[in-house]
């Protein structure tokens, strides 16, 4: 049997610890605050970002060196026929492309697969998941990689926000629609569909008419789309993630969300911090779902 190694980056959501106990590599995710670098998970905690975040700290994301994924590489290949590689989406960071580029170098070529299905945080955290299934089951690397990609159209984040305020930093909204929507108090919906970070519905007075057009538009989803797939409702996955040090409203969501998901089988909702990459352009105080069906028992 074919033995393949798995790896991803920190946009996952998966620590350096969680990491070891699923026995992948996970490359740590650089930032830089006020012009010095730090680590995701190794020298810049959840807690520490957050507080040079909300403080008016300068922060901006950046890529791993290719050197330092490629020596993981080396590495893993000692002891494995082959790596998955499933980094955050292409169309959120150019780390993807960068990857995908030297994998196709003679001394990777056919032995390293980068995965670009577009998925980060929890979707990202479920496709981990799912290749450790399917190398379980004997696959090579290349088919893992094969199935990967071509279920990436098949989930979706739905993201509402608490403040306006890095939005308009980052410059996806005006400095005066930041400024109505904070004294009307919206809670804008934004969606990670594909590769990209997008606007849903801006206009939501308040957070739990947000989270309920969340419900209803994931629910639309599943008995639409997915369903579609093969007829079936209850092989989705459902996820909450929360920006913040704060899980208060992630596990009352995720109890309001196994209430309104009973009849797909749901009895339980897991709740994971949103990438710090992502919570670069939201702030502090976002929730969000997500969901992405269940990978085929057979290819």
């Amino acid at each position: 049997m074919s033995k393949v190694a798995i790896m991803t980056d920190s946009n996952s959501g998966i620590t350096q610890e969680h990491g070891k106990r699923l026995g992948i590599k996970v490359v740590p995710m650089p930032f830089f605050i006020d012009g010095e670098e730090y680590l995701e998970d190794i020298s810049l905690t959840q807690e520490g970002f957050y507080q040079k975040l909300l403080g008016g700290a300068s922060v901006s994301t950046s890529q791993p060196s290719i050197g330092y994924v490629t020596s993981i590489w080396d590495d893993l290949l000692q002891d494995n026929d082959s790596v998955v590689y499933i980094p955050m989406s292409s169309g959120l960071s150019k780390s993807c492309a960068t990857a995908t580029v030297a994998a196709e170098a003679d001394e990777y070529k056919g032995k390293v697969f980068v995965v670009d299905n577009q998925r980060i945080s929890v979707t990202q955290l479920q496709s981990v998941l799912d290749a450790l299934e399917m190398a379980d089951r004997g696959y090579t690397g290349e088919q893992i990689a094969k199935v990967l990609t071509d279920v990436k159209d098949q989930s979706d984040i739905f993201i509402t926000l608490d403040t306006l305020e890095y939005l308009k930093k980052g410059g996806r909204i005006t400095p005066a629609a930041a400024a109505l929507g904070g004294l009307l108090k919206l809670k804008p919906i934004l969606i990670i569909e594909g590769e990209k970070l997008d606007k849903y519905r801006m206009r939501n007075r308040s957070m739990e008419n947000a989270k309920s057009i969340m419900i209803d538009s994931t629910r639309e989803f599943i008995e639409g789309y997915m369903k579609d797939i093969d007829g079936r409702v209850d092989n989705v996955h459902v996820y909450i993630a929360y920006s913040g040090t704060d899980t208060t409203e992630a596990e009352k969501f995720a109890d309001e969300i196994v209430d309104a998901y009973k009849d797909f089988g749901v009895t339980k909702v897991d709740y994971y911090p949103l990438s710090l990459s992502v919570s670069c352009h939201i702030g502090d105080g976002a929730l969000a779902i997500a969901i992405s069906k269940a990978i085929p028992e057979k290819i």
